[in-house]
């Protein structure tokens, strides 16, 4: 498959990867208890997704549902988790190193969940990469220079001979099945927050280009058992496509002067 090129500055700030399967009932308080037994040497501490709340309109009321909250591990230094919901595992991490890394925490977090409370099959598999692109622009059509004329096209247009301030952009590739999407923009502070529980490095707040990469896969007729056999080319094929997306929507200044600047 290849070795892809390691950055030593990456705009990457979150890579997540979202296994859906079947939805399972919630895990208990023994089955929470192995699990942080199975993963503890890796993730050892325990800190419990904040549970979402939606809200339903009708007619006559407001209907307030809030989901249980779902089973979180997290390593000692805060920067990765793995979380358990009911129709889904989650593992994210703010200090990405490579693939085979993050491929090898998703392995992990598979193996506990089928040895505690297992789930019956493969709905999807998400990948994906939120980078905060940030480079020396002092007006919007500066990230130009930076990102490629693809997704900064926008800076031609006018109105009343002033070009736009801001633009985003979504591009859907692929089918249901398997695809990517992209959502990207010229924004102002951080795609994610540096006050969140998983800590990452926090530069001074101002513009960036936000280049939001989802690669994923979902089965096509039956439904696969959730096992690594199923899982691992899955990933590495979704990870490997991301990656190579992400060389076309940057620019070869951006990649000499701010990815390798270094070497």
């Amino acid at each position: 498959m290849g070795t892809p090129q390691i950055y030593p500055h990456p705009p990457l700030v979150l890579a997540v990867i979202e296994l859906r399967h079947d939805t399972t009932p919630t895990i208990s308080e023994s089955d929470q208890a192995a699990l942080k037994s199975f993963l503890s040497e890796t993730f050892p501490l325990s800190r419990p997704a904040q549970p979402e709340m939606k809200f339903t309109i009708t007619p006559t009321d407001v209907v307030k549902d809030e989901t249980p909250t779902s089973p979180r591990f997290m390593s000692r230094d805060n920067t990765a988790s793995i979380t358990f919901r009911p129709e889904a595992i989650v593992v994210e991490t703010t200090r990405y190193v490579r693939r085979s890394v993050l491929k090898e925490r998703l392995r992990q977090a598979i193996e506990a969940r089928q040895k505690v409370s297992g789930a019956g099959g493969v709905a999807r598999l998400g990948v994906r990469y939120i980078n905060e692109v940030r480079a020396s622009t002092e007006t919007p059509a500066d990230w130009s220079q930076w990102i490629s004329p693809a997704l900064t096209s926008s800076t031609a247009l006018t109105v009343s001979d002033t070009p736009p301030q801001t633009w985003q952009g979504l591009a859907t590739f692929g089918d249901e099945r398997e695809g990517l999407v992209l959502r990207h923009g010229n924004l102002e502070g951080y795609a994610v927050n540096p006050a969140g529980d998983l800590r990452r490095p926090t530069p001074p707040p101002g513009p960036y280009y936000l280049l939001d990469i989802d690669s994923y896969w979902s089965p096509e007729g039956d439904t696969p058992p959730l096992d690594w056999d199923n899982i691992e080319s899955r990933y590495d094929d979704a990870a490997l496509l991301a990656y190579n997306f992400f060389q076309q929507l940057v620019t070869d200044k951006y990649r000499q002067e701010v990815l390798l600047r270094d070497q």
